[in-house]
Protein backbone atom coordinates (compact mmCIF):
# COMPACT_ATOMS: atom_id res chain seq x y z
CA UNK A 1 0.00 0.00 0.00
CA UNK A 2 2.58 2.35 0.52
CA UNK A 3 4.22 1.33 -2.42
CA UNK A 4 0.91 2.53 -4.04
CA UNK A 5 0.95 5.56 -2.04
CA UNK A 6 4.78 6.85 -3.17
CA UNK A 7 4.09 5.89 -6.98
CA UNK A 8 0.64 8.66 -6.75
CA UNK A 9 2.99 11.19 -5.02
CA UNK A 10 5.41 10.69 -7.22
CA UNK A 11 3.22 10.39 -10.84
CA UNK A 12 0.99 14.00 -9.60
CA UNK A 13 4.23 15.36 -8.93
CA UNK A 14 5.51 14.56 -12.51
CA UNK A 15 1.92 15.75 -13.83
CA UNK A 16 1.74 18.84 -12.62
CA UNK A 17 5.84 19.93 -12.87
CA UNK A 18 5.41 18.95 -16.60
CA UNK A 19 2.65 21.59 -17.06
CA UNK A 20 5.34 24.26 -15.30
CA UNK A 21 7.52 26.16 -18.23
CA UNK A 22 8.61 29.49 -19.62
CA UNK A 23 5.92 31.30 -21.49
CA UNK A 24 6.04 30.96 -25.23
CA UNK A 25 6.17 33.48 -27.94
CA UNK A 26 3.63 36.06 -28.47
CA UNK A 27 1.62 35.23 -31.32
CA UNK A 28 0.09 37.04 -34.39
CA UNK A 29 -1.70 40.56 -33.57
CA UNK A 30 -5.77 39.58 -33.27
CA UNK A 31 -8.32 42.41 -35.23
CA UNK A 32 -8.56 45.08 -34.04
CA UNK A 33 -12.06 47.08 -33.06
CA UNK A 34 -15.04 46.63 -30.80
CA UNK A 35 -14.66 43.20 -29.63
CA UNK A 36 -12.40 42.09 -32.12
CA UNK A 37 -14.36 42.96 -35.07
CA UNK A 38 -13.35 45.41 -38.03
CA UNK A 39 -16.58 47.42 -38.74
CA UNK A 40 -16.97 49.04 -41.60
CA UNK A 41 -20.52 50.01 -41.49
CA UNK A 42 -21.82 53.39 -43.02
CA UNK A 43 -25.15 55.28 -42.96
CA UNK A 44 -26.74 57.49 -45.10
CA UNK A 45 -29.76 60.08 -45.06
CA UNK A 46 -31.59 60.40 -48.21
CA UNK A 47 -35.20 62.84 -48.32
CA UNK A 48 -37.95 62.34 -50.68
CA UNK A 49 -40.98 63.65 -52.19
CA UNK A 50 -43.54 61.00 -53.48
CA UNK A 51 -45.06 62.02 -56.40
CA UNK A 52 -46.85 60.58 -59.51
CA UNK A 53 -44.11 62.26 -61.46
CA UNK A 54 -41.51 60.24 -60.03
CA UNK A 55 -43.54 57.03 -59.76
CA UNK A 56 -43.96 57.17 -56.15
CA UNK A 57 -40.25 56.17 -55.86
CA UNK A 58 -36.65 57.46 -55.68
CA UNK A 59 -33.42 55.57 -56.29
CA UNK A 60 -29.63 56.31 -54.73
CA UNK A 61 -26.18 55.39 -55.96
CA UNK A 62 -24.43 53.25 -53.36
CA UNK A 63 -20.55 54.54 -54.29
CA UNK A 64 -18.34 52.38 -53.90
CA UNK A 65 -20.90 49.88 -53.79
CA UNK A 66 -21.59 47.31 -50.89
CA UNK A 67 -20.60 43.97 -50.55
CA UNK A 68 -22.52 40.93 -52.20
CA UNK A 69 -23.00 39.50 -48.63
CA UNK A 70 -23.51 42.99 -46.66
CA UNK A 71 -27.29 44.14 -45.93
CA UNK A 72 -28.70 47.06 -46.70
CA UNK A 73 -31.20 48.67 -43.70
CA UNK A 74 -33.77 51.51 -44.12
CA UNK A 75 -35.77 53.11 -41.77
CA UNK A 76 -38.01 55.71 -41.59
CA UNK A 77 -38.64 58.74 -39.92
CA UNK A 78 -42.36 57.82 -38.20
CA UNK A 79 -42.79 61.22 -36.08
CA UNK A 80 -40.77 63.57 -34.26
CA UNK A 81 -41.33 63.24 -30.14
CA UNK A 82 -40.04 66.24 -27.80
CA UNK A 83 -37.58 66.76 -30.75
CA UNK A 84 -36.61 63.19 -30.83
CA UNK A 85 -37.22 61.81 -34.45
CA UNK A 86 -38.55 57.75 -33.93
CA UNK A 87 -37.29 55.58 -36.66
CA UNK A 88 -39.09 52.59 -37.70
CA UNK A 89 -37.52 49.93 -40.10
CA UNK A 90 -39.00 49.29 -43.43
CA UNK A 91 -41.50 47.65 -45.06
CA UNK A 92 -44.14 49.60 -42.86
CA UNK A 93 -48.02 49.60 -43.65
CA UNK A 94 -50.80 52.09 -43.00
CA UNK A 95 -53.86 50.94 -43.03
CA UNK A 96 -56.93 53.67 -44.29
CA UNK A 97 -60.57 53.18 -45.33
CA UNK A 98 -59.10 53.20 -48.81
CA UNK A 99 -56.98 50.55 -48.32
CA UNK A 100 -53.18 49.88 -47.52
CA UNK A 101 -49.65 52.44 -47.88
CA UNK A 102 -46.49 50.71 -47.62
CA UNK A 103 -43.42 51.79 -47.91
CA UNK A 104 -40.40 49.78 -48.99
CA UNK A 105 -37.04 49.50 -50.57
CA UNK A 106 -35.28 47.18 -52.55
CA UNK A 107 -31.20 47.19 -53.52
CA UNK A 108 -28.59 45.74 -55.50
CA UNK A 109 -24.61 46.20 -54.47
CA UNK A 110 -24.58 49.37 -56.32
CA UNK A 111 -27.93 51.10 -55.66
CA UNK A 112 -31.06 51.28 -53.68
CA UNK A 113 -34.89 52.58 -54.30
CA UNK A 114 -37.01 53.59 -51.70
CA UNK A 115 -40.67 53.23 -53.31
CA UNK A 116 -44.37 53.65 -52.17
CA UNK A 117 -47.08 51.59 -53.07
CA UNK A 118 -50.87 51.53 -52.56
CA UNK A 119 -54.05 49.39 -53.24
CA UNK A 120 -55.90 52.63 -54.04
CA UNK A 121 -55.04 55.76 -55.89
CA UNK A 122 -51.73 57.54 -54.21
CA UNK A 123 -52.67 61.00 -55.36
CA UNK A 124 -55.60 60.65 -52.63
CA UNK A 125 -53.18 60.64 -50.03
CA UNK A 126 -52.66 63.49 -47.93
CA UNK A 127 -48.92 65.50 -48.43
CA UNK A 128 -48.12 64.27 -44.95
CA UNK A 129 -47.70 60.97 -46.32
CA UNK A 130 -45.77 62.08 -49.50
CA UNK A 131 -43.94 65.49 -49.48
CA UNK A 132 -40.38 66.08 -47.65
CA UNK A 133 -40.31 61.97 -46.11
CA UNK A 134 -36.70 61.05 -44.59
CA UNK A 135 -34.66 58.05 -44.23
CA UNK A 136 -31.92 56.80 -42.41
CA UNK A 137 -29.98 54.08 -44.60
CA UNK A 138 -27.50 51.71 -42.59
CA UNK A 139 -25.48 49.30 -44.22
CA UNK A 140 -24.68 46.12 -42.10
CA UNK A 141 -21.28 44.44 -42.64
CA UNK A 142 -20.85 40.72 -43.55
CA UNK A 143 -18.97 40.17 -40.28
CA UNK A 144 -22.31 40.48 -38.65
CA UNK A 145 -23.86 37.65 -40.84
CA UNK A 146 -23.84 35.56 -37.75
CA UNK A 147 -24.73 38.23 -35.42
CA UNK A 148 -27.92 38.38 -33.33
CA UNK A 149 -28.89 42.18 -33.99
CA UNK A 150 -32.69 43.35 -33.36
CA UNK A 151 -33.08 45.53 -36.70
CA UNK A 152 -36.23 46.82 -35.62
CA UNK A 153 -33.72 49.20 -33.16
CA UNK A 154 -32.09 52.23 -35.12
CA UNK A 155 -30.82 53.26 -32.35
CA UNK A 156 -28.82 49.81 -31.45
CA UNK A 157 -27.67 48.91 -34.74
CA UNK A 158 -26.17 52.38 -35.10
CA UNK A 159 -24.78 51.88 -31.59
CA UNK A 160 -23.29 48.50 -32.32
CA UNK A 161 -21.59 49.53 -35.74
CA UNK A 162 -20.48 52.89 -33.43
CA UNK A 163 -21.85 55.37 -35.86
CA UNK A 164 -23.48 58.50 -34.48
CA UNK A 165 -25.37 61.68 -36.37
CA UNK A 166 -22.03 62.77 -37.61
CA UNK A 167 -21.46 59.86 -39.56
CA UNK A 168 -24.43 60.36 -41.58
CA UNK A 169 -24.12 61.12 -45.31
CA UNK A 170 -26.59 62.81 -47.48
CA UNK A 171 -27.36 61.39 -50.41
CA UNK A 172 -28.84 62.97 -53.72
CA UNK A 173 -30.98 61.03 -55.81
CA UNK A 174 -30.26 59.62 -59.02
CA UNK A 175 -32.50 61.18 -60.70
CA UNK A 176 -30.95 64.68 -59.07
CA UNK A 177 -27.34 63.87 -60.87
Amino acid sequence: MKKLLVLIFLGSFAFLHACVGPVGPPGPPGPQGRDGLVLLGEAFEVDINFTEANGYADIFTLNPPIEPSDVLLVYVRWEVDNGTPIWRHLPQSVFFDEGILVYNFDFTEGDFEIFMETTFDPALLDNSWTRNQRFRIVIIPAEFGSARIDYNDYDGVMSLLGLSESDIVKLKSKKEN
